[in-house]
């Protein structure tokens, strides 16, 4: 890979999934019963730390990624950090706020000087991102042998839990590609099977703890749980344009979806146990996949 091109897509993964890493920790911290000191204050100390990560990572992208990518509304929105507040406050559990408020000011790149001192840092920042994210796939692998043979209580879904992994996972592989200074080799289908099927469990997710007397709100969640496991069946050996304009459609609704339950649980408008650090959460994966289908047509 390019140096110019390996220094930009670095930042760009680590900005992202760096923060989807330390709210899956932020999660785990507040939905653990108060009695597991020892895993609450494990899954604190992780967080902070990849918090850590993501804010040497927003220093070094100022100017340094793409428009593109900061239009994407993929590292935050504008309604992460009230998300952040809110939810930090209704749970006593710390997030970093000034994080979000230097995302909020990136800038794109304007033909900055990808010096080979800059290089090494982003390699170096790759390197220090899976020696944590190691760490990080196998916490979250403990707590949930834990959870099936019944020795922990974890107010998250067995099935979340493992939606957890597989997007920590998913970033392990993406690491070890620009570690290895090479593009992340999946095929097109690969990558719209894994995404169709995250945006599925999203919509689960979202019906199972919405109150059941949203109605309105649930049914549409399983709409789009139906819609995306079709689209995951549709695609069996390598993407056409048919699945990639059908998961493009699938997935911006889905985004407004999200977008209006994310309003409306800042809003105090919608009865439901989802976090609004959660909402938010799943709305910038939305926001992702829709680049990422964007750059596959």
């Amino acid at each position: 890979m390019p140096k110019d091109a390996l220094i930009q897509k670095s930042l760009e993964i680590n900005l992202f999934y760096q923060r989807i890493m330390k709210e899956h920790l932020f999660l785990i911290e507040t939905h653990l019963p108060c009695v597991e000191t020892g895993y609450i204050l494990e899954a604190d100390i992780l967080k902070k730390s990849f918090e850590e990560l993501l804010s040497e990572t927003t220093i070094l992208s100022n100017g340094m990624i793409s428009e593109d990518a900061i239009n994407s509304n993929e590292f935050v929105t504008k309604y992460t950090l009230s998300a952040e507040e809110i939810t930090s406050k209704l749970t006593g559990a710390s997030i970093n706020t000034k994080i979000t408020e230097a995302e909020l000011t990136l800038k794109p790149d304007k033909d900055y000087d990808y010096t080979g001192w800059f290089e090494d840092t982003i390699c170096n920042l790759n390197q220090r991102s899976r020696n944590l994210l190691k760490d990080v796939i196998e916490f979250k692998k403990k707590l949930l042998s834990l959870v099936l043979t019944c020795k922990l209580e974890l107010m998250l879904y067995p099935d979340m839990l493992e939606h957890l992994i597989e997007e920590a996972e998913i970033y392990m592989e993406v690491l070890e590609a620009l570690i290895n200074k090479e593009i992340p080799k999946k095929t097109t289908c690969g990558e719209l099977n894994f995404w169709n099927h995250i945006m599925a469990e999203h919509a689960e997710f979202i019906d199972g703890m919405l109150d059941p007397t949203e109605g309105e709100l649930k049914d549409a969640a399983k709409v789009f749980t139906d819609r995306f496991e079709k689209l995951v069946k549709e695609c069996v050996d390598d993407a056409s344009s048919k699945i990639i304009k059908k998961s493009l459609e699938a997935t911006t609704e889905i985004r407004d979806y999200k977008k209006t339950a994310t309003e409306g649980l800042l809003e105090c408008k919608i009865k439901s146990i989802i976090p609004p650090i959660l909402a938010d959460h799943v709305l910038r994966e939305a926001n992702h996949y829709i680049r990422i289908l964007k750059n596959r047509k």
